[in-house]
């Protein structure tokens, strides 16, 4: 099987490609913006007949689409999630027809949530920020493409080789500068948000489920632990994991975001039934991972 992954050197992608990579007798092809990529693409600006031609040649079996942007304006936001999975969408129906999708979008997309009941795929998506409602039109732009494609709607991926722009990999780095100083203070916003934490090897074994699994899939499909907990917990958690010794100053203030979204958590038994996938992995497990990982990064 030729499997072509499009941000195979970001975050998600890393873990995604290395899953594929063990498959026997697949051949993981990757896509993106780096050097070191095989296939040069750019979702965000590459033309329509220019990526054709790429899919053209490159003949995937499967593509997978860890391509995204979690920060940045509205407009980056959109040229990459938005505009990114149309143009993939309308380019492999001139070239890769056939080829299955299976594209990673967000939790993020359905906007807030009620506590204690997870939401499954059937609740109407409602995001509140410019991520979640471009993250949202790049799903409606896979479901509505006439592909073999379903999308992976993932929760809040942590472990090893988190990206700074996000909480635990920023945690991470602040713990290792911090060391075991007993004066050192960490001063994070408000913790008291709950979120679907999981861990991102199981993210990469559900883009593996999802590539392999014979047979139509659902459109839509929830990846995640199942389970809220608080932003304290993970933050404490990997504290006690880097053997911190200082103290975490919470502000009671709250972030935006935080406010707008105070509950996620997704219902997974959909992808239970049409993969047969569940986390393996608990939220100790991706800590662990992601803090053994900072404490070997070279400086």
């Amino acid at each position: 099987m030729r499997i072509l992954v499009l941000g195979g050197t970001g975050y998600l992608g890393r873990h995604v490609a290395e899953r594929l990579r063990a498959l026997p007798g697949a051949q993981v092809v990757a896509a993106g913006r780096t050097a070191s990529a095989e296939f040069g693409v750019d979702l965000a600006a590459d033309p329509p007949d220019r990526l054709a031609k790429t899919l053209a040649t490159a003949a995937p079996d499967a593509v997978v689409n860890c391509a995204g942007a979690t920060g940045g304006d509205a407009v980056t936001l959109a040229e990459v999630n938005t505009r990114g999975p149309a143009l993939l969408c309308a380019a492999m129906r001139e070239a890769a027809p056939t080829a299955r999708l299976v594209h990673l979008g967000s939790a993020a997309e359905y906007g807030p949530g009620t506590p204690d009941v997870p939401v499954d795929e059937t609740v109407p998506a409602c995001p509140v920020t410019p991520y979640g409602a471009t993250k949202l039109a790049g799903t409606v732009a896979v479901t509505s493409a006439a592909l073999d494609a379903v999308v992976l709607r993932v929760g809040n991926p942590v472990g090893p080789g988190a990206p700074l722009a996000s909480l635990p990999g920023r945690l991470a780095a602040l713990l290792r500068s911090a060391g075991p100083d007993p004066e050192a203070v960490l001063r994070l916003g408000d913790l008291s948000a709950h979120r679907d934490f999981v861990d991102v090897r199981d993210v990469a074994r559900a883009a593996e489920f999802a590539v392999t699994t014979p047979g139509p899939l659902p459109a839509v499909l929830n990846i995640g632990s199942g389970t809220a907990v608080p932003v304290r917990q993970l933050v404490h958690g990997l504290a006690r994991r880097a053997g911190f010794r200082g103290r975490v100053e919470e502000s009671t203030a709250g972030s935006a975001r935080s406010a707008q979204v105070s509950w996620q958590c997704s219902d997974i038994s959909a992808a239970a039934r049409a993969l047969g996938w569940r986390p393996v992995h608990s939220l100790d497990d991706a800590l662990a991972a992601l803090w053994a990982a900072e404490a070997e990064r070279v400086p």
